[in-house]
């Protein structure tokens, strides 16, 4: 898994970029609505709900915005239905790409996808041609300077992590799809401050690509990124360091 969670530690770090984009409030409303519309609208028995109400406390929404966007998933308040869609493909050199999507109009949303993939090199795929490539797990990033490696691992390992890896400036816990609310409790029982903690796709394997298509491959997941309706990108591109010192 070490290995594996590399794309995850990109994304990461693109988040840190994307960050300062207007866009993000936008994409995590849609997804407590849609958490709220599937699970209900109470985060104690909904896990998703749960996790993207704590995405959006991260990014600072006011608690006003997020209980208008759960109460438009539960229908308390009229809102856009939204459906979730996977659109696949390849990217350059033959990478695996998956974009998760929130649409009010799928077959408009698949057609501009599609336009997408092509502009960048890519072309996209059928259903089911690599999502089976990736995996959901929950991830959660903290930084070096809050704890020791042992006591860390000691701490995450003992809640049910699967795996726990280091970097320069951060340690990087990964576990299963369930069990990331509880090792994420177990940090802010310790009062361990966390830069991030979500739920994502990790591939099971990885794709080398040369740092020219590193670079083509980064500018198609983010053309993907812009687009209103995209969620997510997910991708199995092993990218050069080089590549990733230049995304700060």
């Amino acid at each position: 898994m070490s290995g594996h969670s590399k794309w995850a530690s990109i994304k990461h770090k693109k988040a840190i970029v994307d960050a300062k984009r207007g866009q993000a409030f936008t994409k995590v409303i849609r997804e407590i609505t849609v958490a709220a519309k599937t699970g209900g609208g109470d985060p104690n028995t909904n896990p998703r709900l749960r996790t993207a109400i704590q995405a959006a406390k991260d990014a600072n929404m006011p608690s006003d915005n997020i209980d208008r966007a759960v109460k438009k998933g539960t229908g308390e308040l009229e809102g856009v239905t939204y459906e979730e869609v996977a659109y696949e493909g390849y990217g350059p050199q033959g990478t695996a790409i998956l974009v998760a999507c929130l649409t009010d109009n799928k077959n408009r949303a698949a057609s501009e996808i599609r336009s997408l993939f092509n502009k960048g090199g890519g072309t996209m795929a059928g259903a089911g041609s690599v999502a089976w490539i990736f995996e959901k797990k929950g991830f959660i990033v903290v930084l070096k300077s809050a704890i020791s490696e042992d006591a860390l691992m000691e701490i995450v390992l003992g809640a049910g992590a699967e795996d726990m890896t280091s970097t320069d400036t951060a340690y990087e816990i990964t576990t299963g799809s369930h069990d990331l609310w509880a090792v994420r409790e177990a940090l802010e029982k310790a009062k361990i401050k966390m830069e991030s903690a979500t739920l994502t796709m990790i591939p099971k394997n990885l794709v080398a690509v040369s740092v020219d298509s590193g670079r083509s491959v980064l500018k198609l997941i983010e053309a993907l990124e812009e687009h209103d309706d995209v969620q997510n990108v997910y991708a199995n591109a092993d990218i050069p360091e080089e590549v990733i010192k230049e995304l700060a």
